[in-house]
């Protein structure tokens, strides 16, 4: 192919149409990005050649475009997402197997996609470094597990740059749940039914179920879905019989009943899985950054109440008193320099929200008024109809109602690097766009003082450790700009989220609340609050000691309480997390560069209303 930019054209836009054939979708929209973007539902996202193409680099393309094809046609994502385990290694492992599941169909349909997706397994394996030897074989397992998984289903031997990693944990991973997967391989075709099966294998590895707060729905409603699921959830595949593959769904409706009731059943002698390893983990190095549930929100009962076990060690404190001037000057240099790249395009953003916001704010004219100010325009009639009265003109005052907005950004450790670099500039430069506009705006963060606990643990530990503490860690509200200060003044504050450790854990429920309140203090009259986080609240001393969804149950009670109850406006941004599951006014965003642009968009739909026109506004 060469470098010859028409054979590259041609060339892509003929692996676009073999993708939307494999999808079986000629809607889908293709594209190719450089950046690495991620594929979304609606749209399949593929990598550019690089400059110099060797036939692997085309093959590789090729796999990657099937992949992504093959999951477009028979991966249900919000299925995926509600029978998913809550986190980690667990979450790992399912995700492994439900993407060799759909890979396997399309393999065992088409020997072109299963060459193509060979080549893409190797390199996935020589990326990962299972080519070379580790003592972790806990952190390569769910690779491990996909890669038994894609062996049964389709009986493609593991890349031979992971024949080692495969090879080392192959007996005893077999001897452990070999026997789900034989279930398997008869549930290619049902996702449902192998997600069953998947949870059964993941308690029987790790010991407990560390998701299973599985939605209540699916299982109880199974047996009236069964039928439903076997001809929807995925489309026969080529060259495979439609007559074959119901009769198929018939034969595992059964079993994956009998294996979700069994599953189900173990439930109740299983402790969570994520309550032990925060209590195991106390001792791990400080910094360790814990891993961010992402349960389905049916999944999560109410609580009655919500308890702290001492607010003695919890400090709302102002950003420049928690680091010296020099530092921050010189946080805040670095801040630039890391997004100088991004300054002009979220720039540009907020220059395109401040035009909406003084359009909202012009004022209008009213015409032919008794009193008011004399309409020279109009002086032509004392002449031409001496009898009709003067005209007067008045201006009309602004509709635009004082506001003000609080943007709550989430400190925790997750958002280390690029997401809380774009998350403070993005803040830096929209409160400079809304202070031009005349709204004031408000900047908070909030985190923990210590991993694990700190100081509000120890004292635990000294009562003798009661049950049910409640909220088990030092909460640090920090305030990087209030809403009364100019912009110039607060500005290198925002440096502080450049801070080595500054970011710790998250408790988002008393965070949103402090920041409600607040706002409830301010005297405008319009009061806008905007959250930016990149996952559900996480405090491993809390989770270790209370129900898994304690803090989480908490967060969703604070947001109904605001959204129905409160004049506060409500809205959120996730980076990389749904929360749209809590929030009524919510967008999830994929990449961190993308905040900027959400950011201005979200706030410029609450400031769309249309003012009505005055009377007379539009008469001359």
């Amino acid at each position: 192919m060469g470098s010859d930019p028409k054979s590259r054209e041609i060339f892509e836009e003929a692996v676009a149409a073999a993708t939307r054939a494999v999808a079986a979708d000629k809607n889908v929209t293709v594209r190719y990005s450089a950046n690495g973007a991620p594929s979304t539902q609606d749209e399949i996202t593929l990598p550019h050649l690089p400059h110099s193409v060797t036939a692997t680099d085309i093959a590789t393309l090729r796999g990657q475009a099937d992949t992504d094809a093959l999951r477009h046609r028979y991966h249900d994502t919000a299925l995926h997402a509600r029978l998913a385990p809550a986190g980690g290694l667990a979450r790992d492992i399912f995700d492994a197997v439900e993407l060799a599941r759909y890979e396997a169909i399309g393999a065992n349909a088409m020997p072109g996609v299963k060459d193509n997706l060979a080549i893409l397994s190797e390199k996935r394996a020589a990326e990962a470094g299972l080519a070379r030897p580790s003592d972790d074989e806990k952190g390569r397992m769910a690779q491990v597990i996909g890669m038994l998984v894609r062996e049964r289903l389709t009986g493609a031997a593991a890349p031979d740059s992971a024949t080692l990693a495969v090879e080392s944990q192959r007996k005893w991973l077999t001897e452990t749940i070999g026997h789900y997967m034989d279930q398997l391989e008869e549930k290619t075709g049902d996702q449902r039914g192998l997600a069953v099966v998947t949870r059964s294998m993941i308690a029987e590895l790790i010991g407990s179920d560390p998701g299973k707060d599985m939605d209540r729905e699916e299982n109880e409603g199974s047996e009236d879905d069964a039928s439903g699921d076997a001809g929807s959830e995925t489309d026969p595949g080529e060259g495979q019989d439609e007559s074959e593959d119901s009769s198929g769904a018939e034969g595992s409706e059964q079993s994956d009943q009998e294996t979700a009731e069994d599953d189900l059943s173990s439930e109740a002698a299983v402790e969570d899985f994520d309550d032990t390893e925060a209590e195991a983990g106390d001792s791990d190095s400080e910094g360790t950054i814990p891993w961010r549930p992402n349960r389905p929100l049916e999944a999560l009962t109410d609580t009655p109440f919500y308890s702290i076990f001492t607010e003695e060690f919890d400090e709302i404190v102002k950003a420049e008193d928690l680091c010296e001037a020099e530092e921050l000057e010189r946080l805040r240099k670095y801040l630039d320099q890391q997004m100088a790249h991004l300054t002009g395009a979220v720039s540009k953003l907020a220059n395109r929200l401040q035009r909406r916001l003084l359009a909202q704010q012009r004022r209008h004219w009213n015409f032919d008024l008794e009193e008011g100010v004399l309409d020279a325009g109009r002086l032509a009639r004392v002449v031409t109809s001496p009898t009709q009265p003067l005209s007067y003109k008045l201006e009309s005052d602004t509709d635009f109602k004082d506001t003000v907005v609080t943007l709550l950004l989430d400190n925790s450790g997750s958002m280390r690097g690029r997401p809380i670099s774009i998350a403070a500039i993005s803040a830096d430069i929209l409160a400079r766009t809304l202070e031009r506009c005349g709204v004031k705006v408000e900047i908070l963060g909030f985190t923990t003082k210590a991993w694990k606990g700190g100081s509000c643990r120890e004292k635990w530990l000294q009562a003798g450790r009661p049950k049910n503490p409640g909220r088990l860690n030092d909460l640090r509200h920090i305030i990087y700009k209030t809403g009364d200060a100019p912009w110039r003044r607060a500005r290198r504050n925002l440096g502080l989220m450049m801070r080595e450790g500054l970011l710790k854990e998250n408790i988002d429920g008393e965070a949103l609340l402090w920041a409600h309140n607040r706002l409830i203090a301010r005297p405008e009259e319009r009061r806008i609050l905007m959250v930016i986080s990149d996952g559900a609240p996480v405090d491993d001393s809390t989770l270790s000691v209370n129900s898994g969804t304690y803090l989480e149950n908490h967060l969703r009670q604070v947001i109904g309480w605001i959204e129905n109850k409160s004049p506060v406006e409500l809205i959120a941004i996730g980076i990389g997390h749904d929360v749209t599951r809590y929030y009524k006014r919510a967008v999830t965003i994929l990449d961190a560069e993308q905040l900027g642009g959400a950011m201005t968009e979200q706030l410029a739909g609450l400031f769309e209303d249309t003012l009505p026109t005055p009377r007379g506004a539009m008469r001359r």
